[in-house]
């Protein structure tokens, strides 16, 4: 894993205004082009910016890493402010993949760092002014990756998981991560005012998630988790996460009293980078969209899964074309779940070629609402998100 870049396309009126791509500033970055280095504190020290995730929150727009690093506050041209430890308020280490409650407006992270922490992982809430205002160390058996969250109205879950770091391959210099079976897996239940304390923990079935889809909780006290499944996950291949086995979307049905998991496949088939509608994170909700990743090919569908109905609609990009991840967003003013768009970058790998593509989430049939040709190739990256400017 190197150096982040973001890549961003502004669209005001039904139009394109523009397309741009920047580096997140490091020191690696900045000793490469013998420019200064960013302003602010790396809490880990590391060389290497943020390169997983971007997205906005509080008004500003962060690019963000596991695993230690600081978050790296953006300009709305996607230029490098500088480190930004949410105004001195973030205490260690922050995450790729935090949740914002629909309810009210807060953001949630799990978060974990080797080196510093190596028994347990912090819980961090971020108020609605860009400050944080409630931490929870949470102490684990190993140093598990934790690179992704849940959040219910009830619960904060935190994923416990057989991927962990190995110190020696981290001391040699190579990428820390190893699959350990053996270490067991299981989620924790947060009560959302809670202590580590009052943590729930309940074994689930053996593998690993990278990204849940969402969760939420049920009338009779389970709490249900939708996720991307891996059986195996960096055995054979320490950088995966495809190179041992592909994900499937399974759910878990956790029950907190009995401390069980009831897990049932919702889809065999490859999926991948798993979308909601942003509203009803951590709420019962009807429609989940995923990318259909297929590692021998070009050829990445998007997928609309209606968990109610169980059935499936495939939006086809076409042979040797391949669709990153499904961003919903919603139609102002709109009253079905569904009722709004999929936005996505499309690699087309007959000429090298890629666009911005805008799909009705309703009616896959209608083909593409909007493509915007963009003047050289993405790279293939990792995760993204819609940030409207009011």
């Amino acid at each position: 894993m190197g150096d982040g870049m973001v890549h961003g396309v502004c669209l005001r009126d039904g139009k394109a205004l523009w397309y741009r791509n920047r580096y997140v500033n490091s020191s690696r970055i900045a000793a490469a082009r013998g420019t200064a280095e960013p302003l602010g504190r790396n809490w880990n020290n590391s060389s290497v910016g943020p390169n997983t995730n971007v997205g906005g929150f509080a008004g500003k727009t962060w690019a963000m890493v596991e695993a230690g690093g600081c978050p790296v506050e953006l300009t709305y041209e996607l230029d490098t402010v500088g480190y930004n430890d949410f105004g001195g308020t973030l205490p260690g280490a922050f995450s790729a993949h935090p949740k914002v409650d629909p309810n009210t407006g807060e953001m949630h992270a799990m978060t974990y760092a080797w080196g510093q922490w190596l028994n347990h992982v912090q819980y961090v809430r971020v108020g609605r002014d860009g400050r944080v205002n409630r931490t929870v160390d949470i102490p684990l058996p190993g140093m598990s990756m934790v690179h992704d969250v849940s959040i219910t109205e009830k619960y904060v879950v935190v994923y416990d998981q057989p991927v962990i770091v190995d110190f020696d391959l981290a001391f040699a210099g190579r990428f820390p991560f190893r699959w350990k079976p053996e270490y067991g897996n299981r989620v924790g239940l947060l009560p959302r005012e809670g202590e580590a304390s009052d943590i729930v923990w309940v074994d689930v079935p053996i593998g690993y998630v990278f990204h849940p889809m969402n969760a939420y909780d049920t009338a009779d006290g389970k709490v249900v988790l939708d996720v991307c499944f891996y059986d195996v996950m960096m055995e054979k291949d320490i950088l995966g996460p495809f190179g041992d086995t592909l994900p499937r979307f399974v759910r878990w049905q956790v029950d907190p009293v009995r401390r069980t998991t009831n897990a049932t496949d919702i889809d065999t088939r490859v999926n991948e980078f798993p979308r909601h509608r942003g509203s009803l994170t951590g709420k019962p909700y009807r429609y989940g969209y995923c990318a259909q990743v297929d590692t021998g090919s070009m050829y990445w569908p998007t997928v609309k899964h209606d968990l109610v109905t169980g059935m499936r609609d495939v939006f086809d990009h076409g042979a040797g074309r391949a669709a990153g991840e499904p961003v919903f967003v919603a139609r102002p003013g709109g009253s079905e779940e569904d009722d709004g768009w999929l936005v996505t970058f499309v690699h087309d790998g007959n000429d090298n070629s890629a666009e911005f593509a805008v799909i009705d989430a309703q009616d896959f049939s209608r083909g593409y609402v909007a493509r915007v040709k963009l003047p050289q190739r993405v790279p293939f990256g990792f995760h993204g998100n819609w940030v409207p400017d009011r």
